[in-house]
């Protein structure tokens, strides 16, 4: 009997295949293709993916969820702190550092964000009720009504996206993103690397 992360190989090596023979070849590949050709001592393969990754990320939320949100009248960052208020489950109420922490987003123009969706009647201020110096982040009833309109498509429009992988490979990849997420997370070994004397 094989070594059972033969079989993984295999299907790797198959799908590599595959995926050459039927895809024209993308910015990143033709990168690496040139790198492998001007510098053969440097192997390009980490280029190759990270770049993949980069233009993948540019594509989806240029291509696909911009549009999409553009319809309910959001932005990207709109979507995301209305959709993190209603996570977050009744009363739908975070304070801006919790917010911020919560939501899959970087903090710039957190507050230009807030004040847009707050003028449009999405979300409310709120006294902190435990903190007189402090405020909570309210999804309001509109906001409410919005994002429960929007999640459904959202996702549908998602699931359009992944549509070109199997069910398997979607799950495999979906666990390979996640190891890569938790190594990046991960503190930096220290010691013989570290430079020290």
């Amino acid at each position: 009997m094989g070594h059972p992360g033969n079989n993984l190989y295999i299907k790797y090596l198959y799908i590599k295949t595959m995926t050459e023979s039927l895809i024209p070849e993308d910015r990143a590949a033709l990168a690496a293709r040139q790198w492998r050709s001007e510098r053969p001592d440097v192997d390009p393969f980490p280029m190759e993916v990270l770049g993949r990754l980069g233009e993948l990320a540019l594509l989806i939320t240029r291509d696909r969820l911009a549009p999409l949100f553009a319809r309910f009248g959001l932005q990207s960052g709109d979507f995301d702190v209305l959709a993190t208020l209603r996570r977050a489950g009744t009363p739908y109420a975070l304070t801006p550092t919790a917010l911020y922490e919560a939501m899959m987003m970087s903090s710039g123009g957190m507050t230009a964000r807030i004040d847009r969706l707050e003028k449009a009647g999405l979300i409310e201020r709120h006294k902190h009720p435990s903190d007189r110096r402090g405020t909570l982040v309210v999804l309001s009833e509109a906001g409410k009504q919005l994002i429960d309109a929007a999640l459904p498509v959202h996702v549908d429009n998602q699931r359009s996206i992944l549509a070109v992988l199997s069910a398997a490979e979607q799950q495999m990849l979906n666990a390979l993103l996640a190891k890569l997420l938790a190594g990046l997370h991960a503190p930096a070994p220290t010691g013989a690397d570290d430079g020290g004397d």
